[in-house]
């Protein structure tokens, strides 16, 4: 089997012979006249017309018949296939594409479009020029590599040789357009706050840290928006939302990664029923539109989107499928109930890190078709409003898909002395060992004591929601880069 670096060496030597005759292999200019699918769309009246177009793309695939040349052209748009023969270039130009040019260059060829006698629509080569030469080749087969991981470590290698992969990340950008559209169609305006902050906040979870040099300051990246656009609320605006990265230090699975994408929007004047409401249609929207159904496959069955969605109380729901009393239960019964489900929780857990932990293992695999858990324990969501009418629970959602959690809403806590209570719960965990915790911030305490209005807010996984509805098994199937551990450590991790 020819070593992979002798093969470069070769593509090496022939870098130098397309420079030794004065040729720049990697040209700045380009005159590309026609995209491929553009081409192929008018390949009725270019060809009748015998009108001459430049196209550019990618050598995926090349076969010899004596004075003729076959070749396979992709851009981003298509493929399409290349004839390049010798007594209409001239034997000098045949000759040194031959010799020179490789599959995975890139190319710049102006000719005619035809068709074979097989039908196959084809462009006639009047004359080529290098745009890129590829100094490594192609996978032949990369859809059967082993190693998995090697394809998320290249993913630049994975998008060109699998097709299905690129369609996923097409059809994601058109899911984020869509809810994009939903949004602002609402009323609703796109907003940008801090990714870099002086305190994280807006759920709990780990921060990663870092350092300012130009005002020696540590900061977190942030671990959620939310304080940000609340903060814009009390500001004045009554209908934002915001697509953005946030950074969690913490465990790797199927559904989670480090840095992901997230949306949240924010409503003034509404509540946590409006809010399962504008769910439910925004769904409803974006589904039609990028699939043009409200029937999703994933793992062989069928998830029906069609509204309205069953809504079941999260206590009802853990006493369904756990057999356990969250209500009558204390946070000492309840850890030595969960030690008995063997279900796993730290020595210094929270009850509601105990309940969430049975809720995740006991309950979410029973949930399939879209369902809103609502009305959480007050003590579960720090940010969350109490019901009116039974200030014990919140006004909380939580939407859960085939086993997944994919959003979690409520209304709004804006009772500034309340939220400052319960922050200070929290920094009380946090010193006792709760690194998890949410921190107390004194500004955005302050920002509620000029006064926000009723509001309920929305966030969603992005990643999460297009694994889900492209039917992937984990996140990193659908992040371009996902954080993945260095090669080099993963082999020593295996050598030992």
């Amino acid at each position: 089997m020819t070593n992979i670096n002798d093969l470069r060496k070769v593509r090496l030597e022939k870098l130098e012979a397309i420079k030794s005759v004065g040729i720049l292999p990697y040209p700045a200019k380009v005159k590309r006249t026609s995209t491929i699918n553009d081409a192929l769309s008018d390949f009725d009246k270019l060809a009748k017309e015998e009108k001459e177009i430049i196209l550019a793309g990618r050598i995926r695939a090349q076969r010899g018949h004596g004075g003729l040349l076959f070749l396979d052209l992709t851009d981003a748009s298509g493929k399409i296939q290349l004839i390049l023969k010798k007594n209409r270039v001239g034997e000098e130009d045949f000759d040194f594409f031959v010799c020179n040019i490789d599959i995975g260059d890139f190319i710049e060829v102006r000719g005619i479009l035809f068709e074979t006698q097989k039908k196959e629509k084809t462009l006639e080569i009047a004359s080529y020029k290098i745009l890129t030469k590829s100094l490594l080749p192609l996978p032949d087969k990369w859809c059967g590599i082993s190693d998995i991981e090697e394809r998320f470590r290249k993913r630049y290698l994975d998008l060109l040789c699998n097709e299905d992969v690129k369609k996923k990340f097409v059809l994601r950008a058109n899911i984020i357009k869509e809810i994009r559209n939903f949004l602002e169609k609402e009323g609703f305006m796109e907003v940008e706050t801090p990714v870099l902050q002086p305190l994280y906040g807006g759920t709990e979870a780990k921060p990663f840290k870092t350092h300012l040099n130009a005002l020696d300051m540590d900061l977190y990246l942030r671990i959620a928006p939310e304080l940000y656009l609340k903060r814009l609320i009390v500001g004045g605006f009554e209908k934002i939302y915001e697509i953005g990265k946030c950074f969690r230090n913490e465990g790797v699975d199927k559904s989670h990664n480090p840095d992901f994408t997230m949306l949240e929007f924010y409503w003034a004047y509404a509540d946590d029923k409006d809010m399962m409401k504008l769910a439910e249609k925004m769904f409803e929207y974006f589904l039609k539109k990028s699939f043009g159904t409200l029937e999703i496959e994933r793992d062989g069955k069928i998830i029906d989107f069609k509204a309205p969605w069953e809504r079941i109380e999260y206590d009802a729901l853990i006493k369904k499928y756990a057999k356990v009393d969250i209500i009558s239960a204390n946070r000492d019964t309840l850890f030595k109930k969960a030690k008995e489900l063997e279900v796993k929780v730290e020595n210094v857990s929270s009850k509601a890190q105990i309940e969430d932990a049975i809720y995740k293992k006991y309950c979410l695999p029973q949930l399939w078709n879209p369902t809103f858990v609502i009305h959480h324990p007050e003590a579960n969501i720090g940010l969350a409003k109490p019901l009116d009418e039974d200030p014990t629970k919140l006004g909380s959602i939580q939407l859960v898909v085939a086993g997944w959690e994919l959003v979690k809403a409520y209304a709004e806590l804006n009772d500034p002395i309340r939220q400052k209570n319960v922050f200070q719960e929290q920094e009380d965990l946090f010193v006792d060992g709760v690194e998890d915790a949410q921190r107390m911030d004194t500004d955005y305490i302050e920002a509620l004591e000029y006064g926000m209005p009723p509001t309920a807010g929305f966030g969603m996984g992005i990643d999460r929601l297009v694994t889900l509805l492209t039917n992937s098994k984990t996140l990193r199937e659908m992040i371009f880069f996902p954080t993945m551990k260095s090669k080099e450590n993963t082999e020593n991790r295996d050598s030992k």
